[in-house]
This record gives C-alpha cells, structure tokens and sequence, in this order.
C-alpha cells in the first residue's frame, strides 16, 4: 500500500487593498457656485474630502472670497494657517477654515498658493481675529501679509533665525538666539537657573 500524498493547500486569497475616501468634485455645489457667481475668478477649483468641501482661490481675489462667504453666514473665522510643500510651486498654502452657525454648523475651507517671497493680503479688514493668526503664520512659516496692522513675531523673538515650521528648518533645532541677550542669558541656553527672570510652572 502507498503512501498518498497529502494535497497540498489552497493558498488564502489575498486581502483586497482596504479603499479608504476619495475626494470629489465640489465645484457644482450651491456654496461653490455662489462663490464662483459673486466674485468671478476667485474659484479655481474645489474638492469635497470626507464631508468637508475645500475651495482653491486666487490669491488676488481671497479678500473678496472671505467677504462674500462672511455676508452669507459664515462668520466665524475657525482657524487660518498654512502648509510648506517646499518642492512645490507656490511653495505655500494658506488656508481658511470658516464656520455658519447659522447653516447647521457647516464648514468651508479656502485655500490659496503663495510663492516664496510673495506677499499674501491680509485679513485683517474681513475678520479682525486673523491677527494674530498672520502673526502667527508670519513667524512659523515666513509668510508676510500685505497691510497687516502689526506683522511681527508672536511665538518667537525679533532677531530668531529661520521659522520653525518650515520644512528646510532643522528637526535637531538650531541656536536660539539667546546670544543675543548676553547679560542675562548664557550663551547657547535659555534662562539660567539662578536667572531672577527664569519663569517655572508652578
């Protein structure tokens, strides 16, 4: 009698790739086409991602956007920040996040391209909270505001180096700057500990 040989096993099927969400076309989307209607040339295009709807606008027509957008209901600015794609050109995007509470809570946000060097209008005129938040972008990302009240630093200092949230800014940091307070910094380090100034948690 002979042994049988066992058959060999059917290999499992393979797992089908999981399809997470994919973007879609916006620009046919009432809020895109009032957009596109009340300040033409402002929609270059839109995309709608998980529920939210994003809109890419020309730099030279933002201020006219945000306005428009303020007048039908969406009056709360969220949140304005920005992105280094670095490679890329523009290199940056600033992007708005605006809010209706009087659509049901519903959220837009605008997108725009900045060029190395160039200057963004600032939205100061439209929604007086973006102050601080160009500020804010200004200092991180280097991005200046065209007619900001008062561009400067807000999370850094005058005279620090570089901007910390771009993508050619060293991970492992860089000198601070505390140099340039010799008389009460050491060099290379931040407060000492027998500094009166040093501030602690408490």
């Amino acid at each position: 009698m002979t042994e049988e040989t066992p058959p060999k096993p059917v290999p499992a099927a393979a797992a089908a790739p999981k399809k997470g969400p994919v973007a879609t076309d916006a620009s046919q989307k009432p809020l895109v086409l009032g957009l596109a209607a009340a300040v033409p040339g402002s929609v270059l295009s839109a995309k709608e991602f998980v529920g939210e709807t994003t809109v890419d606008v020309a730099l030279d027509r933002i201020l006219d956007a945000l306005r428009h957008l303020k007048n039908a209901s969406f009056t709360y600015l969220v949140d304005l920040t920005a992105v280094d794609w670095k490679d890329r050109q523009p290199r940056f995007d600033v992007v708005y996040y605006l809010h209706s509470f009087q659509k049901g809570n519903e959220r837009i946000r605008l997108k725009v391209g900045v060029k190395e060097g160039e200057e963004c209008p600032s939205a100061t005129a439209v929604f007086e909270t973006s102050n601080w938040m160009e500020r804010e972008v200004f200092d991180l990302f280097g991005i200046t505001f065209k007619d900001h009240p008062d561009l400067r630093r807000i999370l850094t200092w005058e005279g620090f180096n570089g901007h910390p949230l771009r993508k050619d800014f060293p991970v492992e940091g860089i000198d601070t700057g505390a140099a340039i307070y010799p008389d009460r910094y050491p060099e290379g380090g931040g407060p000492a500990p027998d500094d009166p100034n040093r501030k602690t948690l408490s």
